[in-house]
Order: C-alpha cells, then structure tokens, then sequence
C-alpha cells in the first residue's frame, strides 16, 4: 500500500476518497485551506476510520507550505482535488478560478518535482466536452469547454500531457467525472454547500429539509422521455473507489490514463425528485420554470474503457443516492 497526500481531502468528494483509501489500505495526508470545507470533518473522518487523521492547513498556492509538507513525508503518489468547481460562479470571476485551478495546480506539481514524486491523480470534469457531438460521452469526444471553470480543467489536463512528453518519469489518471451525488452510509460526512446549490440534488435536499421553498425545474420541454434534462449521477462513494483504483493504478503499473466516471444511465430532474420524495417520504414542492441558458438535453457516460482500465463499476444507483443523501441532511439539520 502507498502514501497519498489528499490536496482538498475535507472537502465533498476529497472525504469520501479518504474513507476509501483508508479502506483499501493506504496511509494518507490531508491539506485543505478549508474555504469550502467544515473543520469538524476531520473529527468525522476520524469517527468513520477509527484512527486519527493527519491534516496540514494550508494552499496549494504557497509553495513554502507544500514545501514543507512534502519534506515531512515519503508520498508514493498525489490526488488533487483542491479547486473551485462552480460553473456559474467561473463566469463571474475567471481570473479567481485560473488562479486557483491552473497555478495552484502547477504550484503542486513543481512540489511534486522538487520532492521526487510523479505520481497524481487529477480531479476533471465531463464538462471539459461541451456540447456533446453524440452520447454517451467517450474520452475521444471533441474537448470544447464553455465555461471558465472548464477551460481551467482542460488547461491543467494540457499540462500533465507536456510533462510527460517531457519527463517520461511522471504517471497521471485524469479523471473526468460527471455528477457526483449522495453521501457516505455512516451520515456523517456528505455534500453541505453553504449558499444556493449549484447542483440538483443537494438544491432537492433543501427543499427536503425546509431550508428552500421548493425546486425550480428550468424547463420541461426538452427532447427527454418528460421533458426535463437527463444527466448522469454518479454515487460519490462509487466516485471515491474510482480514485482509488486510478491511484493503485499509478502506484503498481505506472500507467498513465484519461478516463470518464459515470454510470453510463441518464436520470431526468424528475427521476430526482421522486426518487427523493421516495427517500424522504414526503411530497416536494416544485415549479417549472423557463430553460436555462447553455442548458442541454442529455448528459451521460460511456463509462467503459474505466471499466475495461480499472476495473471500475458503479454499483449504487438513484435511490441509493437519495436515501444516503437524505439520512445525512436529515441528521444534519435534525429533522
């Protein structure tokens, strides 16, 4: 088993990885500067884990800080997912989302380079594709970003493809992951934005919980079986083992890959909202509202060649998602 450092390891999809890494053995460090993530996750991960979890505060910005992390242990390999992710909010300030995304990750790499490791695992998006030219998405789709938050991942993918042809030392998964949902069986760790959603589930969840009124549903006249987008969510305990087996990957036979995580099934917005009713056993308020600019009708994985390179299958479906999802919003906010 190796050593990972967890850039952003407190944060949603960051903690459960920790949880399934523990699981599969490995020993693992976590940095996170904590702007999108809770302190007493910590504590949490230590609950779930029984053991005591190794965290070092800081910013993939500051090179000291990395620096010296990387000084104070032998790591065998790197994830990162230390980044911000929201499409809307990268429309609005794209210098702040290169800044984090693009320097902060070439920050980390130079770390990486200077202390010996070439091993890393990188957190994508399916949104690097764009516009889908057919579907399912596979990882040969044309790469046609349309947001700030897009072209960051792309520009980070691009740079990992030079350092190679550079230095064949480096190995790298990049992982393009379409819409992580859900939450860890034990309710204690799980999806907590602090403002509005971006994304549909944990918007459905506060209307669940009382916290919003109800569910705007942008659109019901797309060419879907009801009419409202179909998109491909994937469980972010699923999504968690999937890092885990693109690290192993990297650490026992040192094999580069660009691989899609998904479920390969498309579920509508009104799948969602009743298969959250179903878990939270109340009816949801919702009203339909006009489309939303730049949104599509479908968006799914051809999950495949993960399949085929890692091993890799999604085992946790809908309601799986909704039920583990509502358990830890429920004990969250005491309902």
């Amino acid at each position: 088993m190796g050593k990972i450092l967890l850039t952003g390891g407190a944060g949603y999809i960051g903690s459960h990885t920790y949880v399934e890494l523990k699981a599969a053995g490995h020993e693992v460090v976590i940095i996170d500067n904590f702007s999108n993530a809770r302190k007493d996750v910590i504590d949490r991960l230590a609950q779930i884990t029984d053991s005591p979890v190794l965290v070092h505060e800081g910013d993939v910005l500051d090179k000291a800080f990395l620096a010296t992390v990387f000084a104070s242990h032998d790591f065998d390999a790197v994830i990162h997912f230390a980044a911000k992710k929201a499409v809307g909010e990268s429309v609005e300030k794209p210098l702040e989302y290169f800044e984090t995304n693009c320097t902060g990750f070439s920050t980390l790499l130079m770390a990486m380079k200077e202390a010996g490791v070439f091993r890393v695992v990188f957190s994508s998006t399916a949104t690097v594709y764009g516009e889908p030219l057919s579907l399912p998405y596979t990882e040969d789709h044309r790469i046609a970003p349309v947001s700030p938050y897009a072209q960051s991942k792309v520009t980070c993918e691009t740079l990992l493809k030079h350092l190679k042809e550079a230095d064949d030392r480096w190995t790298y998964g990049v992982l393009r992951y379409f819409n992580p949902a859900g939450a860890h069986d034990s309710a204690l760790i799980g999806e907590d934005p602090n403002d509005i959603p971006n994304n549909l589930m944990p918007y459905i969840a506060k209307v669940a919980t009382g916290e919003l009124p109800q569910l705007t549903v942008f659109g019901d006249d797309y060419n879907t079986p009801d009419g409202t987008g179909v998109r491909d969510y994937i469980h972010v305990v699923d999504l968690a083992q999937g890092h885990v087996q693109s690290v192993d990957k990297l650490i026992y036979d040192n094999s580069t890959h660009i691989l899609n995580l998904g479920t390969g099934t498309g579920y509508s917005v009104f799948d969602m909202l009743r298969a959250y009713e179903k878990a939270c056993q109340k009816p949801l308020a919702y009203t339909v509202g006009p489309r939303r600019a730049g949104d599509i009708d479908c968006f799914y994985a051809d999950p495949a060649s993960a399949r085929e390179i890692l091993g890799f299958e999604a085992r946790r479906g809908l309601d799986d998602m909704c039920r583990t999802s509502w358990n830890w919003v429920s004990r969250l906010r005491n309902v």
